[in-house]
């Protein structure tokens, strides 16, 4: 009945497990989710001002299908400023999420059996979409030791003549690691010389707590040329229900095959979003984004140091992004089965790492209260020690 690229399709782990959690506690069980990438913030109000202004002035009819010309210019200045990156308005384009744009782009560039290396642990989506695009997810695995960061020789040797595109996350969902500017250009000296394309998803740059973040694109200009540069507004401006995505690359081609693409699926984003997105762009909510960064970094290091307290469990304390990846091999090596009992005995929603590419571990967000971390903590200590 269906066809075999639907059937080859596995539903995202985070929203199954983030679903379930909403309808076991809608049915009166009590349930502490920490399984969504969502931030418990409220939307800054600049931005919401901005969405009503649209209504209030009927912005609420179709537009250019790349976006707005002052929300694209928006994009450019903020990777100007931000990342040193210069584009121009048809070398970006805007999309419903940063999801969209990666499926946009691997529906644009991939052909039957190319290959997409991706270092895991990684986005549950990234192989879902290569191999919905017709591609083949080549996985490098990552150790604690690297950081869950690949090496040069790593990539080295995954390398194939049929290799197309290498993902790159910094900071990383699940992992919340950042590759530094020196890592960055120890990977592009091992790129320079081929044909491959690198997706920078960016989309956690502004939720980093160590060290400093480089734009993939801004190493060299040979990465420059090769780089497909992805990030939105979802996590830094907590605007996770507004669709709103963009992807920059200085091939206008791509653009253009895109842009093609869209034309025929979803058209342009959602106007009044387009409008709001502007003022999380354009440095007038830093303030903001600056309060929540210095939030998450608080409960990051609680939710650390009380999870890293358990026997049993062990993390790498992540440099961005607002997730902790933990190790529970001591306990139970099959991720799912330590999830899947836990919130049935403890009501505790956490995402098995298997979901990520990499079974005995993990993820947990803390992008919720404290009090919440903390009695979600309590509940888990209580289960590895019954375990």
């Amino acid at each position: 009945m269906f066809a075999k690229r639907i059937e080859s399709l596995s539903e995202s782990m985070t929203m199954a497990i983030t679903s379930l959690a909403r309808e076991l506690k809608a049915n009166g069980k009590d349930v502490l989710s920490f399984s969504a990438g969502e931030p418990d913030f409220d939307t800054p109000k600049a931005i919401k001002d901005a969405a009503k202004k649209a209504i209030d002035e009927g912005f609420t009819k179709y537009t250019s299908i790349e976006g707005i010309p002052e929300l694209l210019d928006a994009i450019i200045d903020k990777l100007k400023r931000d990342n040193n990156l210069t584009y121009t308005r048809k070398q970006v384009i805007v999309s419903n999420g940063a999801k969209h744009s990666l499926f946009n782009i691997f529906q644009t560039l991939i052909d039957e059996e190319d290959e997409v290396i991706i270092p895991s642990p990684y986005w549950v989506t990234y192989p879902e979409l290569v191999k919905y695009s017709g591609g083949k997810p080549i996985i490098i695995k990552t150790s604690e030791k690297n950081g869950f960061k690949i090496t040069p020789q790593e990539l080295k040797e995954a390398i194939t003549p049929k290799t197309k595109i290498l993902i790159l996350t910094t900071p990383s969902n699940p992992t919340g690691a950042i590759y530094s500017k020196d890592e960055l250009k120890s990977l592009a000296d091992v790129l320079k010389g081929t044909h491959i394309f690198v997706v920078s998803d960016e989309m956690y740059e502004k939720l980093t707590y160590e060290g400093s973040f480089t734009s993939a694109a801004a190493i060299s200009e040979d990465m420059y040329n090769r780089t497909i540069t992805i990030n939105g507004l979802s996590k830094s401006a907590a605007m996770t229900g507004w669709r709103f995505g963009y992807l920059a690359t200085p091939n206008e081609d791509i653009v253009q095959a895109i842009k093609k693409l869209q034309s025929q699926s979803t058209s342009n984003i959602n106007s009044i979003t387009q409008k709001a997105a502007i003022k999380g762009l354009d440095g007038t909510i830093e303030k903001d984004i600056e309060f929540m960064r210095n939030e998450f970094k608080k409960r990051r290091d609680i939710a650390y140091e009380l999870i890293n307290s358990i026997d049993g469990l062990s993390i790498v304390k992540p440099d961005g992004a607002f997730y902790l990846f933990v190790n529970h091999k001591e306990v139970e090596k099959d991720s799912l089965k330590f999830a899947k009992r836990l919130l049935e005995q403890e009501g505790v929603a956490v995402v098995p790492g298997i979901g990520f590419g990499m079974d005995g571990y993990f993820r947990f967000s803390f992008a919720t209260n404290l009090d919440t971390i903390e009695k979600g903590i309590k509940r888990i200590k209580r289960f590895v020690e019954k375990e």
